[in-house]
């Protein structure tokens, strides 16, 4: 899917898709124009456009694997960023989508696999005339994802602070599991983060004619509160590193506990196994076989025993170690 969106004597318009390669073409006398490039076919749609791009960045903007950077050129400047997506986490992908932006005076091209919520605030910002260059879009697609994102970092942490809170309760085989899975997202999500802040750094210090001093002030606050994100994340993957092993060490405990009192429990039925296996002997001679009260007797005797056994453990406490 393609759009394209242009910004013109003060107006902005939708642009046919008929229409886009000569508002490419004019883009000089029509003011600015963004062209975004949706889906897996992005790739020979781009090809289509009449734009001349350097080699890397055709192939940086069709790549399947990127990463946040900011990379200048004679004619313009490449910048990958990574957003949230619309559909939200799924399997086999990334936790953050790509968003690959060509920006030169007077066009910006954007290229994105998937859909994002980003990209449909940055459209409508723009479909209310608030964007009128490359910088403007960049900044709003840059705040956007780190307002989303701050949300999802946001809950990483809330969510670590309950379960440190409850850690020593009576679920630490399932918030094992659960810390986990946080320790996971916030690395996936740390990952894209840090080299997002280093990219839109260096994209505020470029001499860019279409980035004035306003413009680069809000792309070091967004590079800013990536670098805040990335320090909470990298909080969260700590801590949770080490409630993950104070729970392991919690269910080691209860296991060394269970197998404490299997022990004692063992060590109780010991002497009463060695009487009755020695009494229960197929030989002549065992005291007392036939009186009517041996039973009985022998039934006390065990009794007596297990119970100075277990009194003993009492004493000494080992059922509380």
């Amino acid at each position: 899917m393609i759009r394209a969106l242009a910004y013109t004597a003060g107006k902005t318009q939708a642009v046919a898709d008929e229409e886009i390669a000569a508002a490419i073409a004019g883009r000089a006398r029509n003011g600015f124009l963004w062209v975004h490039l949706e889906g897996e076919r992005g790739s020979p749609l781009l090809e289509e456009l009449p734009v001349e791009l350097p080699p890397t960045v055709e192939r940086a903007l069709t790549a399947t694997e990127t990463r946040p950077r900011c990379e200048p050129f004679e004619t313009g400047v490449l910048v990958n960023l990574r957003a949230p997506p619309t559909e939200g986490n799924q399997p086999g992908h990334d936790p953050l989508m790509s968003v690959r932006l060509w920006a030169e005076k007077g066009l910006l091209l954007s290229v994105a696999f998937r859909p994002s919520p980003v990209i449909s605030d940055a459209e409508t910002q723009f479909a209310a005339g608030a964007l009128i260059d490359p910088g403007d879009v960049i900044i709003a697609i840059a705040s956007a994802a780190a307002e989303r994102l701050d949300e999802d970092v946001a809950a990483l942490g809330d969510r670590l602070d309950d379960i440190e809170c409850t850690v020593d309760q009576s679920t630490p085989f399932s918030e094992r599991r659960e810390v986990t899975a946080l320790r996971t997202r916030a690395i996936g999500l740390r990952r894209f983060i840090v080299p997002q802040r280093l990219a839109l750094e260096r994209l505020a210090s470029l001499p860019l004619d279409w980035l004035d001093d306003e413009e680069r002030a809000k792309v070091r606050e967004a590079a800013d509160q990536f670098a805040r994100m990335g320090e909470e994340l990298e909080s969260v993957r700590e801590r949770a590193a080490v409630i993950h092993e104070e729970l392991t060490d919690l269910r080691s405990e209860r296991i060394d506990a269970r197998s404490l009192q299997i022990a004692i429990v063992a060590l109780i039925f010991l002497p009463l196994t060695f009487v009755t296996g020695l009494l229960g002997m197929n030989v002549e001679g065992i005291p007392y076989a036939g009186e009517p009260w041996a039973f009985w007797g022998v039934v006390a005797f065990c009794v007596l025993i297990a119970a100075g056994v277990a009194g003993w453990f009492a004493w000494r406490r080992w059922s509380d170690r």
